[in-house]
């Protein structure tokens, strides 16, 4: 099977803070400082602290959720050209390739680590924190996904 695709903006956004949000150091400071900010909340209403004390707390749950939502998506956004590049990418049986007008690369499918399909895209990683964003729109109908999908399941094995 052979896609071709370039990214909308908008979308590649959402898929980054999907990714962010799934890694388990994010997840566990949001915990936190979700936690630190519920208890300076109730802190400052039995008054047991200022109301400068609730405001930095707030201030920093603020800085770290904008941070986490708009900041970091869009700082690798910027910083990485492969957004704006157009690719070809072909899915045989025993590898897959991706392609630009530069050129091309080609990876057997135990190179991937896992996948995770989120609403636009499937997330093909092959570490933690190297990933490769193929976008549904790619793959024209419904049928098509379901058949990629499919192949994503029966290729990429979860390593433990």
């Amino acid at each position: 099977m052979t896609v071709n695709f370039s990214y909308d903006k908008r979308q590649v956004l959402q898929a980054l803070r999907f990714h962010f949000l799934s890694r388990p150091e994010i997840r566990v400071m949001i915990i936190l400082v979700n936690v630190f900010a519920l208890f300076s909340a109730a802190l400052f209403y039995f008054k047991k602290v200022t109301p400068l004390a609730f405001l930095i707390g707030s201030l920093l749950w603020i800085f770290i959720m904008i941070s986490i939502w708009f900041v970091l998506p869009g700082a690798v956004y910027r910083r990485a050209a492969t957004f704006r590049d157009h690719f070809t990418m072909e899915f045989e049986n025993d590898f897959f390739s991706l392609g630009n007008e530069r050129g091309s690369r080609s990876w057997q499918w135990s190179s991937l680590t896992k996948f995770i399909e989120t609403p636009n895209f499937f997330h093909l990683y092959f570490d933690p924190r190297s990933f490769f964003l193929v976008p549904k729109s790619s793959f024209g109908s419904s049928d098509a996904i379901f058949e990629i999908r499919q192949l994503f399941k029966e290729k990429i094995q979860k390593k433990a």
